[in-house]
């Protein structure tokens, strides 16, 4: 006897666009990073990238920030794709079964919280001078790091369209 689970309804079309817009939100700030890794001091006055101390595992570092950021923006894609709503076959022992919804809402909820409440005060960069940077590199700087203000707040909007949509389809299916 076979059983059949209800399929969710497929994401609107708003909560697709949202999705990979947050995932695209971290590129220009990580970009910005590899090039200080990369021995640029983009916008930094000489001696402020100095200060910053991007050598060696500095540098490792600030790649390493870049990669995780962008990563954690594209699990954003699962709360609109099939493989968050139902884990591949390849993963050992869950493949094959229903994501549970709490187990995406909760840490794409949380996630949403601390990015807001993180860049959320970012809005404020120009009225802060820093002596480190050239007056170009700052305004530069700011441009590449205000899209991230926006990643929370689309984060949860994406969360709460996952979320209902994936309950309606548990009750359509009682």
């Amino acid at each position: 006897m076979t059983t059949t689970r209800p399929t969710p309804a497929t994401a609107p079309r708003w909560a697709v666009r949202a999705a990979h817009i947050a995932a695209l939100l971290t590129l220009p700030s990580g970009l910005w990073r590899l090039l200080l890794a990369a021995g640029q001091p983009a916008g930094y006055t000489a001696e402020g990238y100095a200060a910053l101390g991007i050598t060696g595992w500095g540098g490792a570092y600030v790649i390493g920030l870049s990669v995780v950021s962008e990563l954690l923006a594209l699990l954003t894609l699962g709360l609109v794709r099939p493989w968050g709503e139902v884990f591949p076959r390849r993963i050992p022992v869950l493949g094959g079964r229903p994501v549970p919804v709490t187990a995406a809402v909760v840490p794409a909820g949380l996630g949403a919280v601390a990015l807001t409440v993180l860049w959320t005060p970012f809005v404020a960069w120009w009225s802060v001078p820093d002596t480190r940077m050239t007056p170009l590199g700052h305004t530069v700087v700011g441009f590449v790091y205000l899209p991230l203000v926006a990643w929370g707040p689309l984060l949860a909007a994406v969360a709460v369209s996952y979320y209902r949509r994936r309950r309606s389809a548990g009750r359509e299916g009682a």
